[in-house]
């Protein structure tokens, strides 16, 4: 939002929401008498096409902008950005319905021609004369004090530019815009010059351009201007617009820094040193896989707004169906993972890297091998890239799939970077959210091994841990024998116990037979179903971030809230931080009081217990 909002600063349709495409769509039930009309036909693939274009642009900035290479500004990406840039699709709906009345009302607006050589050159030189000289004009007036302070602050608050920065501005602002890039449109129109390709070319082009110069990293390479020199001239890069939103009062000029010499002296200067800037190496990796087929949108380099908030599935998600399954079908082709998020905490580098599987093939035996594949190699290239510490995250499933880690070790005996399952962290976290004067606890689900730590913690701790089966007390009796201070008992009753701690398969059946009241507390990845509105949730084993982790701009797991990390997650930047020299996997724990007061001393806190339920 502007410092100072003016008026129609807000787009007309923002109270409808997500059905505010509803506005564009309405104007094609219009009907026309002189039989069928191409250009009608082709507004409406036009602004998919145009919503296809600026998301693929997007995507691939934060991908690179994520590995590092040719990036331009190292300063993080916040949450207040993402939300500030949510609607980026507003201009292009707006266009939309300008669009369907123009072909209405404006002469010459319908049965449009495919092609026109005539159109097309008009249309660049348009573009090149008055466009690109009334825009420089508009956009020093937008520099004013007042101008500025109530509309173009809002565009500016964004230091870092991605394509979805290109068009976040005040609707008035828009309004201008339109009016400035329609010159060329309805001068062809209007002297029956125009055509369809002419129109839609131009749109794209100006999409093109806009998006390329707010990527944050640096695309055009430097053998083009060798080629044809002027081209510096009469085409901006990344570079030089960044320079705009970093320095602010310099490079005014829209796509031709040719126009009243507004190109700053360190333009060429800062396109070269970020041409040369290689991909960065991370000391910490974070590997994670994928959840489910729609999770895909919800990563970083999906879509930005969706990955910013915990998930909740939208129902146009379903419409999305063919590029999910294309998606999927790619993941059973590249078989390695890919980096999808980066921040700095102090002088540490991190960097996630997501394995193309989804969580139900982690319990498909025939894909064991596979996905050790694909988790070894991710090792090796962690290894080979300088990491000191790589977190296995979700990919710690169990001692069925690589006993926590343990084969990698084993198999390369020399590795260098450390590897860290995080259950020892966990292992606190849990002991930490349990509240004070807990006497008894119900430990249901899979037994892993954080369950193990955990029951032997808290039975030297004088809390009772009660199980079900017998099964379950002869595992953990085996594991704890004597250390278990008597404390381990087995029970059919559990009325009295409002502490549950759950893994895995706790089914639904088991969770509504919990009395009221009772605190379920996950000691596993994945979250539990909120089913019971008269019982409390506690979040997977997290803990709130410190102020100095920057470029947080999406939520880890699709279900953790903003600004939590998983402590899987937290338990790699520790031993990075630390210098701890050994690994933590296999079924290794660490000193469990040590690793908590390490992680309390580096900023990150506790999440509170919860004191209300929701459904």
């Amino acid at each position: 939002m502007a410092s100072e909002p003016g008026i129609l600063t807000d787009w007309p349709w923002k109270p409808l929401g997500s059905f505010k495409i509803t506005e564009s769509i309405y104007s094609i039930i219009v009907g026309d008498e002189k039989g069928c009309d191409v250009f009608n036909l082709m507004i409406l693939p036009l602004m998919l096409w145009r919503m296809l274009h600026s998301q693929l642009w997007i995507s691939l900035s934060r991908y690179r902008t994520t590995k590092g290479t040719n990036r331009i500004v190292d300063k993080g990406i916040e949450f207040d950005q993402v939300d500030r840039e949510r609607n980026w699709d507003d201009q292009i709906l707006f266009n939309a319905i300008i669009f369907y009345l123009g072909n209405k009302y404006f002469p010459g607006g319908s049965h449009i021609p495919i092609w026109r050589t005539d159109g097309v050159i008009i249309t660049l030189l348009l573009h090149a004369g008055p466009v690109e000289f009334l825009y420089y004009w508009f956009h020093r007036a937008l520099h004013h004090h007042y101008l500025y302070s109530r509309y173009h602050s809002h565009h500016h608050s964004s230091i870092v530019t991605e394509p979805s920065t290109s068009v976040t501005h005040p609707f008035a602002e828009h309004i201008v815009y339109f009016a400035l890039f329609i010159i060329p449109v309805s001068t062809v129109v209007f002297t029956g010059t125009g055509s369809i390709i002419a129109i839609a070319g131009y749109i794209t082009y100006i999409d093109l351009m806009n998006n390329m110069g707010h990527c944050n990293f640096e695309l055009i390479p430097n053998w083009v201007f060798s080629i044809f020199p002027p081209l510096k001239y009469i085409m901006y890069t990344p570079s030089f617009h960044s320079l705009h939103h970093t320095q602010f009062r310099t490079n005014y000029s829209l796509f031709m820094p040719i126009i009243y010499g507004t190109m700053d002296k360190s333009s060429d200067t800062l396109y070269k040193i970020s041409l040369q800037r290689k991909e960065e190496t991370p000391n910490v990796v974070h590997l994670m896989h994928l959840t489910t087929p729609e999770s895909i949108y919800h990563l970083r380099v999906g879509f930005p707004y969706l990955a910013s908030k915990p998930y909740s599935s939208a129902w146009y998600l379903w419409l999305l169906w063919p590029v999910t399954l294309s998606f999927m079908m790619l993941t059973k082709i590249y078989r390695r993972s890919f980096v999808v998020e980066r921040n700095q905490f102090h002088q540490l580098r991190l960097q996630t890297w997501a394995i193309p599987n989804f969580r139900e093939q982690y319990h498909l035996k025939w894909q064991k091998e596979s996905i050790n594949n694909m988790i070894e190699e991710a090792v090796l290239e962690a290894e080979e890239k300088g990491a000191s510490v790589l977190s296995l995250g979700l990919m710690n499933q169990g001692k069925e799939l690589n006993r926590y880690g343990e084969v990698y070790v084993k198999k390369h005996p020399q590795l260098k970077v450390k590897l860290v399952d995080g259950s020892s962290l966990a292992v606190a976290v849990l002991l930490n959210s349990i509240p004070k004067g807990t006497t008894q606890v119900l430990l249901r689900g899979n037994l892993t091994k954080v369950a193990f730590a955990v029951a032997f913690s808290l039975c030297q701790k004088g809390i009772q841990v009660t199980v079900l089966h017998e099964d379950e007390y002869e595992k953990l009796d085996i594991s704890l024998g004597t250390k278990s201070e008597g404390k381990l008992v087995i029970s059919k009753s559990y009325s009295s116990c409002k502490v549950w701690l759950v893994g895995d398969d706790l089914t639904e059946e088991k969770q509504r037979k919990a009395n009221k009241g009772t605190l379920f507390i996950p000691f596993s990845q994945f979250p539990l179903k909120n089913l019971r509105k008269d019982c409390f949730y506690h979040t997977t084993p997290a803990m709130q971030t410190p102020k100095a982790l920057e470029n947080v701009d999406s939520c880890e797991q699709n279900w953790l809230p903003r600004r939590v990390m998983s402590v899987w997650r937290i338990a790699g930047i520790l031993h990075a931080l630390e210098g701890w020299e050994e690994h933590e996997c296999g079924y290794t724990i660490s000193n469990i009081d040590k690793v908590w007061e390490t992680c309390l001393k580096h900023g990150f806190h506790p999440l509170t217990v919860p004191t209300q339920s929701k459904s």
